[in-house]
């Protein structure tokens, strides 16, 4: 009989995670609600969520602009993310190594978890840093948090057009629009920078909606093509910073060794890296199906830099 290694048990508890989930998705996904012209629901009782729509489909585009006019039909689980989504915009959350608020918008992850940022906040510059890029700017929370250090010249990329609509909401409430541009592109703006920035998606798996590709990273296509691509971009004395959660590591999805030989192979040393322990609830929930993964969890900033 094959000894099962607790690799093994958590791997299929987290593929048993993710098939509950779509599981859950596809039943509440059938549940269909008739939308009135202008967002309207005309259901007994039902809220007025013609705000929180146009905030997630009038994108200017023909087809919602019919659908606006005329009507529609959408499953009652999307209007709850879109609900969601409109409160967390509204209200914004308190980033604490930013002192101030980021308002996400819908589709666009919000910083629930916090100590990513304090790693960005707390981890020493490179000597004379001028410019940076941050890779995959999502709210623009990096590319704030870099601009309140002092960098006086950022760029701030995503390919993900409402990504950019919400980061430049954001520079432009916090006052620092003249510090941060912002650009459409996959990975990289063309130049080279001082300091360049990445928080990729945490895990390797199949996005399954707008939302997710914040959290899966098919193949860990992003990871490794920042990796492959960075040392190019880098000033003589310039700095990547990577910051990576090991949960994918605890689960099995990626270990420790493949992602050293990435580094390796990119041409890339590590000068330092730094660690902090998350604080979300999931971390101490012992009833959570990957509380023994999550339990060992570390989120880490590793400095590195293209090889002399």
């Amino acid at each position: 009989k094959r000894k099962v290694k607790p690799t093994d048990s958590l791997i299929a508890a987290f593929h048993q995670y993710r098939m509950g989930q779509a599981q859950r998705a596809r039943i509440l996904g059938s549940l269909l609600l008739q939308f009135g012209p202008d967002f309207q629901l005309s259901l007994r009782r039902a809220p007025d969520v013609a705000q929180a729509c146009r905030e997630a489909y009038a994108d200017g585009s023909e087809g919602a602009n019919e659908a606006i006019a005329h009507g529609f039909i959408a499953p009652l689980r999307e209007l709850q993310g879109i609900i969601g989504a409109h409160e967390w915009r509204k209200n914004g959350i308190l980033v604490p190594a930013l002192g101030e608020k980021i308002h996400a918008h819908y589709s666009v992850f919000s910083p629930v978890r916090g100590e990513y940022c304090e790693l960005v906040g707390n981890a020493p510059l490179p000597a004379n840093c001028k410019t940076a890029f941050d890779i995959g700017t999502g709210t623009g929370i990096l590319a704030a948090i870099l601009a309140k250090r002092g960098v006086p010249q950022i760029i701030a990329t995503d390919n993900q057009p409402r990504a950019l609509a919400c980061a430049q909401e954001n520079m432009s409430r916090l006052g620092l629009a003249k510090q941060v541009q912002l650009q459409q592109a996959d990975l990289f703006p063309a130049g080279k920078a001082d300091l360049i920035v990445c928080n990729p998606p945490w895990l390797p798996g199949k996005p399954g909606s707008s939302m997710e590709h914040a959290i899966y990273d098919q193949d860990s296509r992003m990871l490794r093509h920042f990796l492959q691509g960075v040392a190019a971009h880098l000033q003589p004395t310039g700095e990547a910073w990577l910051i990576l959660s090991d949960l994918a590591e605890h689960i099995g999805l990626r270990s420790r060794v493949q992602l050293m030989d990435w580094i390796t192979q990119a041409g890339l040393v590590l000068l330092d890296k730094h660690d902090i322990k998350p604080q979300h609830g999931r971390a101490q929930d012992a009833n959570d199906v990957l509380h023994a993964a999550r339990s060992k969890e570390v989120t880490s900033l590793w400095r590195l830099a293209a090889k002399k």
